[in-house]
């Protein structure tokens, strides 16, 4: 075999014997390089298969995946652009213990709830758990509860609204008839008014205050102007109060010639009636007259009916307590002089004005008051002055003392 191979080659062209030899050089080439690299790879040490991830991994990636393209990019600002704080309104609600609220969630009518949030600030829902809500705006609500829902549902679209609104604890004070503190189930400035007996005759409802203090120690204040609206016949402006709110009545400056006060007088923001003690010898004393808010002294009069024959109605005294001086105020009237037509004596009555008719009786009582030298502390102590003449003084309606 090996002899007829060799006749072969040696028969052969040179040609084909240098074919031959090429082809089985470059056949032979490629093997042993595929050889050489295969023991080189198992020479070196093997590196460990990658691991598949779990179905919750390929589906959080997913949800991944989902935020990151519908987030919306942030424009970038540059570093001399500083953002400004978020300013505090009085229209800002602020949620607290008692407060009823809807949430919704849309396309999910299964996660939607309605919550009343507790006395430690916080609202129990399903899936949630404790959500703490305690002096958050309703926009802010709505931001943390989205947060919580989108645990479950990938960028929720979720909505509160306030369907159930607390009773708040106001403060009432100033030029008010009975200032103190009032529950108010309906929270507006009106109310607190209402409730307050309304503003005295004295009240200057052109700069009403309502304070309130936030949870960073600042306060904030509003200032009300409750008759402009009245003279123009606009909507009065009517405040929608939280707890803890103050409101102030400030008094009016007795040099002010420009304030309607008859206007606010028979209007529903102040006191409805006052209270007006008549002093006579008709009365055989010290009477007391429930007149409309906004009477004048002819009103007084008429519902007195001091007859003629008892009484000198040219010489009557209108005695008004001056809570700046702590005195009493004494003005001297004609009444025939107004019931003739000269309406100038027809004052406009303040509540707890007294009314002395007779001269003789005008004259003791004015003795009186000279005499006593101290001044009232309070309005409570000048009633209790006119209260005191009739016990402490026998002589001032006695037969002796009648003109």
């Amino acid at each position: 075999m090996r002899l007829v191979e060799f006749h072969f080659l040696r028969s052969a062209p040179y040609g084909w014997i240098t074919s031959l030899f090429m082809a089985g050089v470059y056949s032979i080439a490629p093997a042993s390089s595929i050889w050489l690299s295969a023991r080189s790879v198992s020479a070196q040490p093997s590196a460990p298969l990658p691991t598949r991830p779990s179905p919750l991994e390929l589906i959080e990636q997913a949800r991944q995946k989902l935020r990151d393209s519908a987030t919306p990019e942030v424009p970038t600002t540059s570093n001399n652009t500083s953002i400004a704080p978020p300013v505090n309104s009085f229209n800002l609600y602020r949620l607290g213990a008692g407060d009823t609220i809807s949430v919704q969630v849309q396309r999910f009518a299964d996660l939607n709830f309605q919550a009343t949030i507790d006395q430690e600030g916080n609202i129990t829902a399903p899936l949630l758990g404790k959500v703490p809500l305690q002096g958050l705006t309703i926009a802010q609500a709505q931001e943390r509860i989205q947060q919580g829902v989108n645990r479950f549902v990938i960028n929720p679209v979720v909505f509160v609204a306030l369907t159930g609104q607390r009773p708040v604890l106001v403060t009432v004070t100033g030029e008010i008839a009975k200032p103190g503190l009032y529950t108010l189930t309906l929270p507006r400035t009106s109310a607190a008014l209402l409730l307050a007996g309304g503003a005295t005759g004295r009240a200057d409802l052109r700069s009403v205050q309502v304070k309130r203090s936030l949870s960073d120690g600042s306060i904030l204040e509003e200032k009300l102007d409750l008759v402009t609206p009245l003279q123009e016949g606009t909507p009065l402006p009517d405040l929608k109060l939280q707890d803890g709110d103050v409101v102030v009545i400030p008094k009016l400056s007795e040099q002010e010639q420009n304030y309607d006060r008859l206007l606010m007088a028979r209007s529903t923001l102040v006191k409805p009636q006052i209270t007006v003690r008549l002093l006579s010898y008709a009365n055989n004393g010290l009477g007391t007259l429930t007149l409309p808010n906004g009477s004048t002294f002819l009103d007084a009069l008429t519902a007195a009916r001091p007859g003629p024959d008892n009484s000198n109605l040219r010489r009557i005294a209108l005695i008004r307590f001056d809570p700046i001086q702590k005195k009493a105020v004494t003005r001297d009237i004609d009444a025939r002089s107004i019931l003739s037509g000269n309406m100038a004596q027809n004052v406009q009555l303040e509540d707890n004005d007294v009314i002395v008719i007779g001269r003789n009786l005008v004259g003791r009582i004015t003795y009186a008051l000279n005499t006593f030298t101290q001044p009232f502390r309070d309005v409570l102590g000048f009633l209790l002055f006119f209260r005191e003449l009739r016990s402490g003084a026998d002589s001032l309606f006695g037969p002796t003392g009648r003109e």
